[in-house]
């Protein structure tokens, strides 16, 4: 017989929802920055340095938005919900998870924070009611790759890290989750983890 999953943990923002490269190249556009100015913003040492303060909770998304939009040099209001303004759900990967969820495996969501206010990202996806549980990185103080996130998730899951699975779009994530035991997949098509997710839990093809 086959491995038998009984956890399933996910990534939020290129997982769950469309694709981050993509969904900041529309920003982009749309509010007339150079294409690319974001990303190389967010690989200086200020932009590094403003994400992981925000995801570690040690400061608010507004003074994210101060913050990164000095970089930008444009107006920071609101900027982290402009920035996400064409961020869409993953239907095909939220599917899987329902259904997932629905034979009995345990769900997890584990997300770096992007903040709450004054734009909430997870809003309209409720984490509470459609996931057994929702870890975000600023209620901890903790954040991914740092192992001890994930053994957090697998404490609140109840699961052994030999029996989950985990999905995320950032390669750098996934090393500590298999060093764990967890089975991991680099996320970077939604049809495509959709499927890969299908055939490991055992689920019925669409």
């Amino acid at each position: 017989m086959g491995r038998r999953f009984r956890g399933l943990v996910l990534d939020f923002a290129g997982v769950l929802t469309s694709n981050m490269v993509e969904t900041i190249d529309m920003f982009e556009a749309r509010e007339r920055v150079l294409p690319g100015r974001f990303l190389k913003a967010w690989a200086s040492q200020r932009g590094q340095e403003l994400y992981r303060r925000l995801e570690l909770g040690e400061i608010s998304q507004k003074e994210w938005n101060d913050g990164f939009g000095a970089l930008l040099g444009i107006d920071p209001g609101n900027l982290m919900g402009r920035v996400l303004g064409d961020l869409m759900p993953a239907h095909d990967v939220l599917k899987v998870a329902r259904e997932a969820r629905t034979a009995g495996v345990r769900t997890a969501v584990l997300s770096n924070s992007l903040g709450r206010e004054p734009f909430d990202p997870y809003g309209r996806y409720d984490l509470a009611g459609n996931f057994d549980v929702a870890v975000l990185s600023s209620d901890h103080g903790i954040r991914k790759p740092d192992p001890d996130i994930f053994a957090l998730v697998l404490e609140r899951l109840g699961v052994p890290a030999e029996a989950c699975i985990f999905a995320d779009d950032t390669e750098e994530n996934l090393v500590p989750a298999a060093g764990m035991g967890m089975t991991v997949i680099h996320a970077l098509d939604e049809r495509e983890t959709a499927a890969r997710l299908r055939q490991l839990l055992g689920l019925r093809s669409r």
